[in-house]
């Protein structure tokens, strides 16, 4: 059973996210600020967080931060705040994905469903390692290795590596993209791309601002050259 924690100041919206969320069979755990979120994840071990930002004793994203200290957890933050850079701010910091209040339950959860499958191993593919001269990318194990040392990545982090790498001298489009990683309702947010590229690039690259693996096609897409 997929267990969620909910971290939400307003009572009412975790009610409605807790009501509907064990009606559907998932187990949940609900915290009403930062500290308690983070205790929270640390002692029962969630399979995906949904994240209000405007928390009473931290911002949201230092809770992300705190998170991806040490788990790849998948995050979806939910919040009031529309402002472009105020989601690529959560999403630079770790978070898998973005909803904004008022929100729909339905689109809530596929957001949700989309993040755990991202999150779970895929059977039945080439999961031969891809080496470069400076990482390597074991797709059994999703693990990056780069000069002797393991690198952390996040569920969509390692879900966008995994497909340009699977496709490796292709051109993937942006809206392919999207669709592979966040899914089929996803075709305008290239913002996403962008910031989700960015990471890679600084995690992985040499030179980031000149990369030689995770090229830009522009207007069209991006390819992994190995």
């Amino acid at each position: 059973m997929t267990r969620v924690l909910v971290v939400d100041d307003e009572p009412q919206i975790v009610r409605a996210l807790v009501i509907n969320l064990k009606a559907r069979k998932y187990e949940v755990d609900s915290a009403h600020d930062g500290t308690s979120a983070l205790e929270l994840a640390a002692a029962r071990q969630p399979d995906v967080v949904v994240l209000d930002l405007g928390l009473p004793d931290m911002d949201g994203v230092e809770v992300i931060k705190g998170l991806r200290g040490w788990t790849r957890v998948p995050i979806i933050v939910l919040s009031a705040r529309h402002a472009s850079d105020e989601k690529v701010e959560a999403l630079d910091a770790g978070a898998d994905d973005y909803v904004t209040k008022p929100f729909g339950m339905d689109e809530l959860l596929a957001r949700m469903r989309a993040a755990v499958r991202r999150a779970e191993p895929v059977a039945g593919e080439d999961d031969s390692p891809v080496t470069t001269a400076t990482f390597t990318v074991d797709l059994a194990a999703k693990k990056v290795n780069r000069d002797g040392t393991d690198i952390r990545l996040t569920p969509t982090e390692w879900h966008l590596l995994e497909v340009l790498v699977r496709n490796a001298g292709r051109l993937v489009g942006q809206t392919q993209l999207l669709q592979e990683v966040w899914g089929p309702s996803y075709r305008k947010e290239t913002n996403y791309l962008r910031v989700y590229l960015a990471q890679l690039r600084r995690k992985l690259e040499v030179d980031p601002s000149h990369p030689r693996h995770f090229i830009t096609e522009p207007g069209m897409g991006y390819r992994f050259e190995p």
